[in-house]
């Protein structure tokens, strides 16, 4: 995600590019006053800014050669096997392949990055290649959205340096269009994906045959997310503007068009999830994050580039409803679209990390500095963003592809506010990618936050905007060869000129907001935000903000979090919370009672809670009892999963890795802890036979090493005994299913032989076939390979001297989702007349729920598809001991303050309640289903 640039206030606008201004340009407006920077943040010396633009560089060079090298012309390298990712040769990861169209992805999406970091010259020979070899007549399925936003938007990145480059007489001579020529076919080629009543495109085409059928393999689905289907405009509109050609920028006006007038109306929200033909929302959750993020951006963006004042209202319309109920400073939580004062999740998603950047371009600092703090806070706890994390900052899916979004959020932010904190935090950012991220063959994704290890990935969008921010965050107006502010940035960080607002206008600009809705004046404030209005004469204003927000990570409870106990009366008694229920209490069995909730105890000894939200004592009561029940759930799962072990790393310490490759290993039920005892290292030795289920023939190999065994054909515990009285001092269990991962399969558990184990000493770790033939291919080469058998990757440093570190806190104690089995016990929501019913089945002697069996899907009798997907989840508010006395205190202070609390004093009646009944199930149901 990405932001616009603009001409500072007050400077004058090129006649070649008499774009809109006005409010649009805030980020930029912002920039005229750069001066303005935060009291004890110490200004960065030009020598400093240089180095670590030349670092950028460097690493810019690392990826982008090893991708030409061992990858072009794949669409991807990967950057463990150091080859490259071709569409049908390697397991299916599901959607993620969906970017992959055989079209060189990483190279196109590489163009105008090149330009940005002055390699003109690497710039003119990628083009040609680009036009010599690139096709885009392929027959594979692709994503629209993103084969937009990296391909086509790409292509037209390129054509707009091309053309500057040209004009400015060095580079390019022999250019005439070719891009986009390249980008028009392909715009024709999406086209068809629009073949709808609504307007609104299918999600996935084929590039050779449409949505032809059969042919194309695709054309069937229903629905999209509103991402997929609001992220066009830009491209779109640009392609029509080069070219003149209308049918591109209409067709993506009508979708924008037809989302906005699905929002549900009393909210001004969108869901993520919609039904292309009927405009039906499929999911009714809504915030920042994935499925919905750039929607909102290029609402705004589109407004820069295209000057229809429709687009900033409607921006703004959404703005504040985002403020109202998603942004719960310094969080953003989904909520419900029908009932946005009722959260939708107690996590948040790393896509979000766009939006304090985008709140730059809107003008509106406090919360940008305020969300970004608490991201950072979360980078320095994990060393990366983890693609979705807890309301408590615990992680919920540990993986990081690494994502430039904060990154990019950090340049604007330094845009902004000429606060040199912000090069401190590029700093950061650029340490962790060289310390944890960089491998031999290029720049590797992390597939646990927690452990370090690797992931065979490294996409095209690293290099088409992690760079391109770093190095712009460092670089000053002098080391960019062209005015950056004369464009503004795709969702891709891809590069189109402002003037284009005043090329080939021919579609009509009707305003068709009012249309829709009575629009509130005080959305559209037209003028350029003020940075004494922002930074009120006190050069520590952005560091007040930030200050409170330097320990909520590891010490406190986010504010935000409590919102719906701040919305109580004042000196009421906040909502039973599911971590504190008792069976034995009488006050809580009242309180259940007046929530709707019924106690059950079982002929076997369980207890069942069946909630009937029709004896509720009034409408606010039955929201807390769905509340109190989803919250019992997630208790629930959360302890089960605690109980699981966490994954383990294989990191291969000698040379020519020396620690850069981390590798996820499952670990064993048996032998040494390894979160518990100091990790080990060794060389690996394979063992005979290959299977360890024997006597091993060959002790003097293994002896002092890591032995290598094959799966299958005796018990992992045997295994380990027979390497353990040849001399091992560990074992890797590889999987013998070759083509198998960790990419694509979840977390491997060895488990005994139902037997005493507590004879085995030594640590036993399970690599998946991929990754064990890493280590397989690096004896071959290298003959001697010595790893590092840990709970969590070590410091990477050449010697490896300093790699004991102190074991992170608790997190090792979480499963993500994706790795966590399926549970045993059923939530089940009974129609039983005509008011739905939850029940949870728990055990009545431990009134803690500590021992609770996991509780699995919420599955509707009625509805028996789509299941719901187990991820990690919390319990609202984690750890905070004294959340009861805090909202005693300030629920007096702050309900008369806050305009969002109000929602709690209103009666709703109970008719209405059980209308919406299905919708909160369906919301809930979908919740834990993240479709990052």
């Amino acid at each position: 995600m990405s932001e616009a640039g603009g001409r500072g206030c007050g400077s004058p606008v090129p006649q070649r590019a008499r774009w809109r201004l006005v409010a649009a340009t805030a980020a930029f407006c912002l920039v005229s006053a750069t001066s303005v920077w935060t009291a004890g943040a110490e200004p960065m010396s030009r020598e400093e800014k240089q180095k670590l633009g030349n670092q950028v560089l460097e690493m810019f060079d690392h990826a982008y050669g090893n991708y030409m090298e061992h990858a072009y012309p794949a669409d991807e390298l990967m950057p463990l096997t150091c080859r490259g990712r071709v569409r049908g040769q390697e397991p299916s990861r599901g959607d993620v392949d969906d970017a992959l169209g055989k079209f060189s992805l990483t190279l196109i999406d590489s163009l105008d990055t090149l330009v940005v970091l002055n390699k003109t010259k690497e710039f003119e020979d990628a083009v040609r290649k680009v036009l010599r070899d690139v096709n885009l007549d392929n027959d594979v399925v692709v994503s629209v959205f993103e084969t937009n936003i990296r391909v086509l938007g790409g292509l037209l990145g390129g054509h707009s340096l091309a053309i500057m480059l040209k004009e400015k007489g060095e580079y390019m001579q022999w250019y005439n269009d070719e891009l986009l020529q390249m980008a028009k076919q392909l715009g024709y080629k999406l086209l068809p994906a629009f073949n709808t009543t609504s307007g609104l495109p299918y999600p996935r085409i084929n590039l050779k045959f449409g949505i032809r059928k059969p042919e194309a393999r695709t054309g069937t689905e229903t629905d999209t997310c509103t991402a997929c289907a609001g992220t066009l405009i830009l491209e779109f509109a640009a392609l029509s503007r080069f070219t003149g050609a209308t049918i591109f920028e209409e067709y993506a006006r009508k979708a924008l068009d037809f989302l906005w007038e699905k929002r549900q109306r009393s909210s001004n929200l969108v869901g993520v999830t919609i039904n292309i033909h009927t405009g039906d929302w499929v999911r009714k959750d809504s915030g920042v994050g994935a499925g919905i993020d750039s929607y909102y951006e290029y609402l705004l963006k589109a407004y820069v580039l295209l000057g229809d004042d429709s687009f900033l209202e409607r921006f703004n319309t959404h703005y504040d409803a985002i403020m109202r109920y998603i942004s719960q400073p310094p969080l953003l939580l989904d909520v419900h679209i029908h009932k946005p004062m009722l959260n939708a999740r107690t996590w948040m998603d790393a896509l979000l990390a766009f939006f304090p950047g985008l709140q730059v371009l809107k003008g509106d600092i406090r919360p940008a500095i305020e969300t970004h703090e608490m991201l950072y806070q979360v980078i320095k706890k994990h060393n990366f963003l983890p693609e979705a994390f807890t309301t408590d900052f615990r992680v919920h899916w540990a993986q990081h592809p690494l994502r430039p979004e904060f990154a990019e959020s950090t340049y604007f932010l330094y845009k902004a506010t000429g606060d040199p904190y912000y090069l401190e935090v590029g700093k950061t950012l650029i340490e962790n990618l060289n310390k944890y991220a960089r491998v031999p063959c290029g720049f590797a994704a992390m597939k646990d936050v927690r452990t370090g290890s690797h992931e065979d990935r490294m996409d095209s969008f690293f290099l088409a905007e992690m760079f391109k921010y770093l190095y712009l965050l460092f670089a000053d107006k002098e080391d960019i060869i062209f005015d950056i502010e004369d464009y503004i940035f795709t969702t891709e960080a891809h590069l189109l000129p402002l003037w284009l607002s005043t090329t080939n206008q021919s579609i009509s600009k009707k305003n068709t907001t009012s249309e829709y809705t009575e629009l509130d004046d005080s959305n559209f404030d037209w003028t350029c935000p003020n940075t004494q209005i922002l930074f009120p004469n006190d050069p520590l204003y952005a560091q007040s903000i930030r200050e409170p927000l330097k320990n909520v990570v590891d010490k406190s409870c986010p504010r935000g979090i409590i919102r719906v106990e701040e919305s109580f009366r004042s000196g009421a008694k906040p909502p039973l919370r599911a971590r504190d229920f008792m069976a034995t209490n009488p006050e809580h069995l009242e309180i259940l009672k007046k929530m709707g909730v019924s106690l059950i105890h079982l002929k076997d000894g369980r207890v069942q809670l069946v909630q009937h939200a029709i004896q509720a004592a009034s409408s606010i009561d039955a929201e807390d009892g769905l509340r109190f029940m989803q919250e019992m759930i997630e208790l629930s799962s959360q302890q089960q999963k605690e109980q699981q072990l966490p994954p383990r790393a294989v990191q291969i310490v000698s040379h020519p890795f020396f620690g850069r490759v981390v590798l996820t290993a499952g670990p064993a039920q048996f032998g040494l802890d390894l979160s518990k005892h100091k990790e080990t290292r060794g060389f690996v030795a394979s063992s005979k036979p290959s299977n360890g289920c024997s006597e091993l023939t060959n002790p003097e190999a293994v002896m002092g090493k890591i032995a290598l065994i094959q799966r299958g054909q005796c018990m992992f515990a045997e295994k380990a005994r027979n390497i353990q009285n040849a001399g091992a001092i560990g074992g890797i269990v590889i999987d013998d299913n070759e083509g198998s991962s960790s990419d694509t399969a979840p977390l491997f558990q060895m488990a005994g032989d139902g037997k005493d184990t507590d004879d085995i000493k030594i640590p036993m770790l399970f690599l998946f076939s991929k990754e064990g033939s890493i280590i397989l291919d690096a004896i071959r080469e290298y003959e001697e390979v010595e790893v590092l058998l840990s709970d969590k990757a070590k410091d990477r440093d050449p010697e490896m001297e300093n790699e004991e570190q102190p074991s992170s806190e608790n997190d090792s104690q979480n499963q993500s989702g994706e790795q966590i089995s399926s549970s045993s016990q059923e939530v089940d929501l009974v129609d039983q007349e005509s008011s739905e019913e939850n029940s949870l089945n728990s055990h009545p002697e431990s009134l803690s729920l500590a021992d609770m069996d996991n509780a699995a899907s919420i599955s509707p009798s009625e509805q028996t598809s789509n299941p719901t997907e187990n991820h990690e989840t919390t319990n609202l508010n984690g750890e905070c001991t004294d959340l009861d006395n805090q909202l005693q205190e300030q629920s007096e202070t702050e309900e008369d303050s806050n305009p969002n609390v109000s929602w709690g004093k209103k009666v709703q009646p109970i008719d209405s309640i059980l209308a919406d009944w299905n919708e909160d199930i369906e919301a809930f149901e979908m919740m834990e289903k993240d479709e990052l």
